[in-house]
């Protein structure tokens, strides 16, 4: 499970309740360490930017999650911060498989022959 938590490069207000909604997020969510990406959004509007990529990358580094600066106006790294919650989704999912219980793949085929070797591995 993965979520982005996105908050609004031009609020104050909006940075500071980070931390609330993490608490919410993990509060409620479906299992006991969601993947989370931090997303400061407007970047497109640099003239009204009060939290700096500073402070949201400092934050970030405390919570130890990701950060991405986007637009969603633009499209700015809207489909970076996107991938790269995918990837940490798909990580998880991969290390969570119990490759013991995977089948495994025998071959009946015996190399029967000249006793030369071949490049094929069967």
């Amino acid at each position: 499970m993965g979520f982005l938590l996105v908050f609004d490069l031009t609020s104050n207000q909006s940075f500071m309740d980070i931390r609330n909604w993490l608490t919410l997020l993990q509060t409620n969510a479906y299992c006991e360490r969601p993947d989370i990406i931090l997303v400061g959004n407007k970047r497109d509007l640099e003239s009204q930017r009060v939290v700096s990529s500073e402070e949201a990358q400092k934050l970030a580094d405390e919570l130890n999650i990701p950060y991405v600066e986007t637009s969603a106006a633009t499209g700015y790294k809207v489909t970076d911060a996107v991938e790269k919650l995918l990837d940490l989704v798909m990580l998880r999912i991969e290390q969570s498989v119990d490759k013991s219980q995977l089948p495994i793949k025998r071959s009946n085929k015996r190399n029967v022959g000249s006793g030369k070797q071949s490049g094929c591995a069967c």
